[in-house]
């Protein structure tokens, strides 16, 4: 393919942020300054000011554990609170995750942990709660159906994902880590070259609008919205009770630095025996 080719995309937003910021680094995206920068919460306006206001903040989840109670109740396992306890022998097979090759949930648990606990003993971390997987999804939304289901007992993923499974009345409760944990800020930009930029710029802004930020939890997203003039959803979780680390967005949002802890990963955690 051409690579001087136009973009057939004119827009690109949702999933964690990492890789719009990897995006913005080899100069994919354009530039844009909302007029109402103001609206939004802090998380998302520094996604602008570190990207050069290539990439913009457009919703906030934190990273945690979701379970079946009655999955755990049957195999007498209890109720996950900390890092700790999930890399316990009791909960051998019972743990699901996604694979970070594949995921950028994956990735955003791997770097929080490097963050929370240096890296060397973020990855011996990483070995014990090998030990426990039973299965690296390709998919970071995998978790929450396979929890609701009863076909895992517990899951690391973005905790909103399991909310539309306890609104439906399944046996599922979600925690996040006592050590703190990390979180993503979902991304959204315009492509450079965009063909059709002045329609995609309107639908931008539908979609940073409350109008538009209310949509996904009339779908059942239940993520934190960016914009905050309007009363949020009382479905959707609040951060206010969770530990967040401090995450470091530039840093770990690089695409080298990405590489180079998916590639330990692959080599160091991935080939031992579970």
């Amino acid at each position: 393919m051409n690579r001087f080719s136009p973009p057939k995309t004119d827009i690109w937003w949702g999933g964690t942020g990492d890789p719009f910021l990897q995006a913005a680094e080899q100069g994919l995206l354009a530039e844009y300054r909302p007029a109402y920068l103001h609206d939004l919460h802090g998380w998302s306006v520094r996604q602008y000011a570190m990207s050069g206001h290539q990439v913009g903040g457009f919703y906030s989840s934190a990273i945690g554990f979701g379970y079946n109670t009655e999955t755990l109740k049957k195999k007498k396992l209890p109720e996950p609170q900390c890092w700790s306890d999930v890399i316990k022998p009791a909960y051998k097979g019972e743990v699901e995750i996604s694979h970070p090759a594949s995921s950028g949930t994956a990735y955003t648990v791997i770097a929080g942990l490097v963050q929370l606990m240096g890296e060397d003993k973020a990855f011996d971390y990483l070995k014990a709660l090998h030990k426990n997987t039973t299965t690296y999804t390709r998919s970071g939304q995998a978790q929450a159906p396979n929890v609701a289901k009863g076909e895992v007992g517990v899951g690391i993923t973005f905790m909103f994902n399991f909310e539309k499974w306890k609104a439906d009345k399944y046996p599922v409760k979600t925690q996040a880590p006592c050590e703190g944990t990390s979180y993503e800020v979902g991304g959204i930009a315009l492509v450079k070259g965009a063909r059709n930029m002045d329609n995609a710029k309107k639908y931008y802004d539908w979609l940073m609008s409350p109008e538009g930020q209310a949509v996904g939890a009339q779908v059942g997203s239940y993520q934190v919205p960016a914009n905050k003039t309007f009363k949020m959803d009382p479905r959707i979780p609040t951060l206010d009770n969770v530990k967040l680390i401090k995450y470091d967005f530039e840093k770990y949002g690089k695409a080298a630095e990405r590489r180079r802890l998916i590639d330990r990963w692959t080599k160091e955690v991935e080939p031992l025996p579970r």
